[in-house]
């Protein structure tokens, strides 16, 4: 679209691009939006940190906009000078400040490549972070957990322990988990498909009881947790959400906060006192297998991630473990 003005001295007309016109914001705004479709479109990032990378740059928009300046504009003190602020006025940790800092370096290195602006982000430096030691249960815990989730027998109580079994002996992240579809289940192999982080495809093998269990719950449970008016009575079709919940009329699938909820509660109810949350059951199967003897280069499978240093954290774990183990039989200690 273009904005067509009459020359009052001369017989032609004079065209400008309607970018002359846009407000800085309005700039700013299609940057990010550019930004969006390149990370869908090529990252290929998950939901989750898509929206986390936008909410970075969305923070910085407002910084730069508060002072007047123009993204073409700004300079690499005015980038530091946000992360100050960050720093001073609002007093995020170390650990926020490192993923504000990645998701600069991303957004730069997109505005250089595709839209020819300075790298202003290529010289930043990352904070130092503490190494935390991933927080797991014991399998005493896990066991007391999932024997208590077999006392429920509503429809909910079941469906209930087949997302607490199926999260821990397959370490899915949460988001996996909830959004699982029947045409992930492979019934025949005893083997369950996910699509993780980027869009990358893992198998992940399921002890075959588990397997057992969610095929009966499909064929019982999953039907009666929707309506049937709108659902009929076949038990399930290959599309459909194995977790699935009624909002609005549509057949969506549980959210994440929602199970998260569900294992809170599950856990004081069974004596855990300690706070838990669905990502320590992916630390505990984690842990439980390296105790057990399984390679680092297993886990990685297993877990989806994609390099090898990432499941390093675990061997401090097993380290500790030896240690205490040592302490208590060695003749010597």
């Amino acid at each position: 679209m273009k904005i067509i003005e009459k020359n009052t001295n001369k017989s032609f007309l004079i065209i400008y691009p309607l970018a002359h016109l846009i407000k800085k914001e309005c700039v700013m705004e299609s940057y990010i939006s550019r930004f969006e479709v390149y990370l869908l479109t090529e990252k290929r990032l998950s939901r989750n940190t898509l929206q986390a990378y936008i909410k970075d740059i969305s923070q910085l928009a407002q910084y730069l906009k508060s002072r007047e300046i123009e993204l073409n504009a700004a300079t690499n003190k005015d980038i530091k000078l946000f992360l100050q602020h960050l720093k001073v006025k609002i007093k995020i940790n170390a650990r926020s400040m490192a993923r504000k800092i990645s998701s600069l370096k991303v957004f730069f290195t997109f505005l250089n490549k595709f839209c020819g602006l300075d790298n202003l982000a290529s010289n930043l430096t990352f904070p130092k972070l503490e190494k935390r030691l991933p927080n797991y249960l014991s399998e005493a815990e896990i066991e007391g957990l999932l024997e208590f989730s077999n006392k429920d027998k509503t429809d909910h109580g079941i469906r209930n322990k087949i997302m607490l079994y199926m999260i821990y002996v397959t370490g899915m992240r949460i988001t996996e988990l909830v959004t699982l579809t029947v045409s992930n289940l492979q019934f025949d192999t005893g083997f369950i498909s996910i699509v993780g982080k980027g869009g990358k495809g893992r198998l992940i093998p399921v002890p075959l009881p588990v397997m057992a269990d969610m095929k009966e719950y499909l064929n019982t449970v999953h039907p009666r947790l929707l309506s049937r008016k709108n659902y009929g009575n076949s038990a399930y079709n290959a599309g459909d959400y194995i977790f699935p919940v009624i909002y609005a009329q549509k057949i969506k699938h549980i959210s994440r906060q929602s199970f998260w909820i569900i294992l809170k509660s599950m856990a004081v109810k069974c004596g855990i006192k300690r706070p838990i949350s669905p990502h320590q059951l992916r630390h505990s199967l984690a842990t439980h297998l390296l105790k057990k003897g399984a390679n680092l280069r297993s886990l990685q499978l297993l877990l989806g991630h994609e390099n090898l240093s990432t499941v390093q954290i675990y061997t401090h774990v097993d380290t500790q473990y030896l240690r205490k183990v040592y302490d208590k039989f060695h003749p010597r200690s």
